[in-house]
């Protein structure tokens, strides 16, 4: 007589499904696990690049009111001048 659990003396072809079974558990919990750190609070994989966001620098505050009006021309040149002696040279290769 041949079952699942007994093919011809041995375990038979089903038992190759069980190793199957496990990776699609493990795949999907390590996936869940994943999906779940990304939206909760960004999770190991996103960049800490600081706490001041990017658009909030002296330089780009600086920008932005001589982009709106607020200062002129000379004026820009003349804070630009003492952030680059407070901050070292800015926007050159990025590096200060």
């Amino acid at each position: 007589m041949q079952t699942l659990a007994n093919w011809d003396g041995g375990p038979g072809p089903w038992i190759l499904f069980f190793p199957l079974i496990w990776a699609v558990v493990v795949i999907g919990a390590v996936t869940l696990l994943r999906r779940t750190a990304r939206r909760g609070r960004g999770g190991p994989w996103r960049p800490m690049d600081g706490a001041r966001p990017a658009g909030d620098s002296p330089l780009a505050v600086l920008g932005r009111r001589f982009a709106a009006g607020e200062i002129d021309e000379d004026e820009y040149w003349r804070r630009l001048s003492v952030l680059e002696e407070q901050f070292g040279r800015i926007g050159k290769g990025g590096a200060a």
